[in-house]
């Protein structure tokens, strides 16, 4: 195993689009979360210096943003926030699979590997073990950046509520492990960049809210959407439970996600030991 991933290490240590893509996504991390964390500050800032003067007034204010707004970046909610924000910034680790797979049918480095000795079942294994060291590297560094915006808050640290950065790398598995397909059956990087696009940011999110508002909820079952659905909205959380219906069980969004990320591994497989290089 330290031998493919060796080899996978010397193709990608030098090649520019895949640092700077995951320099991109960590700065994309915190700066949308930086964001949100200063746009709830302002909140409760404002609720405390507006028009209203008297302190107990003023300590009211601030008592009702909180029931609405909650503090989202405060411990234990601070792990649902961040990964429920840091969600959409995972089209980014799904194009660092894309580049990395179809630059391989580009530069046919992957015909030069297996006539070199690496059996096909070795290749796929590798990139497949690839969609899981990013989207371990991902969850790491949205598990510091939960740790980071929750101490800073003022909050002590808390463990409850941790198993949201178990379900964000279930979705960053995911990505990836759906891009990686997306570049196998496509092999060109323009092509499955495009679709990966396509699906993943519009189509999906289309098809989704067609099919809950005519069969709810088997919308909310779609590939990438399964996983997406683990991390609930954690912003004005009251409010939204009053408005709307109770969501399915997360436990059936794991079950569909094993599912399909055994899906995506299959048909990579598949794919790679049966086509012709």
């Amino acid at each position: 195993m330290l031998h493919l991933l060796k080899i996978e290490w010397l193709k990608v240590k030098n090649y520019r689009t895949f640092w700077v893509l995951s320099i991109l996504f960590m700065v994309s991390i915190f700066g949308i979360n930086y964001i949100m964390f200063n746009i709830q500050n302002t909140a409760h800032i404002n609720a405390g210096t507006g028009p209203v003067q008297k302190p107990e007034q003023a300590a009211a204010a601030d008592t009702l943003i909180k029931k609405v707004v909650g503090s989202p970046f405060d411990f234990p909610e601070v792990w649902q926030s961040i990964t429920y924000v840091s969600g959409f910034l995972l089209f980014i680790p799904g194009l660092l699979i894309i580049t990395s797979i179809t630059n391989e049918y580009t530069y046919k480095t992957h015909r030069q590997n297996i006539i070199d000795g690496l059996s096909r079942t070795q290749f796929i294994f590798v990139k497949m073990l690839l969609t899981v060291i990013i989207a371990l590297a991902a969850t790491l560094f949205v598990f510091l950046t939960a740790v980071g915006f929750g101490l800073s808050g003022g909050s002590s640290f808390s463990f409850d509520k941790i198993e949201y950065v178990g379900y964000f790398f279930i979705q960053a598995l995911s990505y990836t492990a759906f891009a990686l397909l997306t570049g196998i059956v496509l092999k060109r990087s323009g092509v499955a960049i495009g679709l990966f696009f396509l699906y993943s940011l519009v189509l999906e999110n289309m098809l989704s809210g067609l099919l809950n508002h005519y069969f709810n909820p088997v919308g909310s079952y779609l590939p990438l959407e399964t996983t997406d659905r683990l991390i609930r909205f954690p912003f004005f959380r009251r409010v939204v439970e009053q408005l709307v219906k109770a969501p399915p069980p997360v436990s059936s969004f794991l079950l569909m996600s094993a599912i399909y990320l055994t899906l995506y591994f299959f048909l990579c497989k598949r794919k790679l030991e049966t086509a012709d290089l």
